[in-house]
């Protein structure tokens, strides 16, 4: 007899948990910085492909597919960036004579703004390079802040280096992994021009003393090509040792505390090569705001409003008294 369906019986899903990011770290215990990455007005091709690569440079702590509109108001990146722990905003705007960036520390600032004097897209700087690296596991990590140039004391670059200090992860030191130091971003003051300029590198690291063909027959376990050699050792000795491309300069070495990957083991010297992967730009600090795009004006490249009305009333003033001068001269 043939077994009755029963047409009430329901079928069970098992939930698929996704993961989630930690809001903490679990080795300083800070809260890790968040960031979006938006458009204030309408930006040409260009500009929107440069913030596409902002946002690709900071991840994994950012909104890669960030959903813009253009009635969206600040205050309502504002109302999300709460609940979602976003600590930073990156705002990119254009005006008829160039383009800015803001960064501004959500909800109450400050917000720092930067002209844009040059810039060059990632797909650029890839263009210009005969071999280009960039690994699909790039961009898992967080990158590397180094500031250059800052130090001279005055207040509005320490507020620009507590700024980009803190929109990137902290890390320790002590108990950091060296597999998860792949990116650096490298910001270089000049005191001169006065301007910022704004690099993204890859970091990687070649044993010293291996040629490049070794290098690659340990990574890619494939077997090479000796067909036109007399004999295994030529296939060592034909690159010969050491990097091809340049020398190992010995402040570029370090030693490793543990093994990373399969070339560079621990206890041996490795050479650290920085490559480019942009995007590239040229900064101007103009202007630092104590709110979130409001507020008193911290500082300004060409000059507060109270400052430039103290300079109008004292010009007024010189001539009020200049004009004195002259009518006493007049009088005699």
């Amino acid at each position: 007899m043939a077994r009755l369906r029963n047409k009430n019986r329901k079928m069970f899903v098992k939930p698929t948990s996704k993961k989630k990011q930690a809001d903490v770290d679990h080795i300083t215990g800070d809260k890790i910085p968040k960031s979006f990455v938006f458009a204030r007005g309408k930006l040409p091709g260009p500009l929107r492909q440069l913030q596409m690569n902002l946002r690709k440079l900071m991840l994994p702590f950012t909104a890669l597919k960030l959903k813009e509109k253009k009635r969206n108001s600040l205050k309502d990146f504002l109302n999300v960036a709460g609940p979602m722990g976003v600590t930073h905003f990156l705002m990119l705007s254009k005006t008829e004579t160039a383009p800015y960036l803001r960064v501004a520390r959500t909800p109450q600032g400050p917000t720092i703004t930067f002209k844009i004097h040059e810039y060059s897209l990632a797909v650029d700087v890839a263009q210009s390079q005969l071999r280009p690296r960039c690994p699909q596991d790039l961009f898992k990590n967080a990158p590397l802040i180094v500031l250059s140039g800052f130090g001279s004391g005055e207040q509005h670059l320490k507020l620009t280096t507590v700024m980009f200090q803190n929109i990137f992860p902290a890390i320790d030191v002590n108990t950091v992994k060296l597999s998860s130091c792949q990116r650096i971003v490298l910001l270089n003051y000049n005191k001169d021009t006065k301007l910022i300029d704004f690099r993204h590198y890859s970091i990687r690291l070649q044993p010293v003393g291996v040629s490049r063909r070794l290098r690659k027959f340990v990574q890619n376990r494939q077997v090479p090509d000796l067909r036109n050699l007399q004999d295994v050792s030529d296939f060592v000795s034909k690159a010969g040792y050491g990097s091809e491309s340049e020398g190992d300069d010995e402040a570029a070495t370090v030693t490793l505390a543990n093994d990373l990957g399969r070339v560079n083991k621990a206890s041996t010297k490795s050479a650290v090569k920085l490559q480019e992967i942009g995007p590239r730009m040229t900064l101007q600090l103009v202007k630092i705001e104590e709110g979130l795009c409001s507020g008193d004006v911290i500082f300004s490249e060409y000059g507060t409003a109270s400052e430039n009305g103290q300079e109008k009333n004292q010009n007024n003033g010189e001539d009020d008294n200049d004009d004195v001068e002259e009518n006493d001269e007049d009088s005699d």
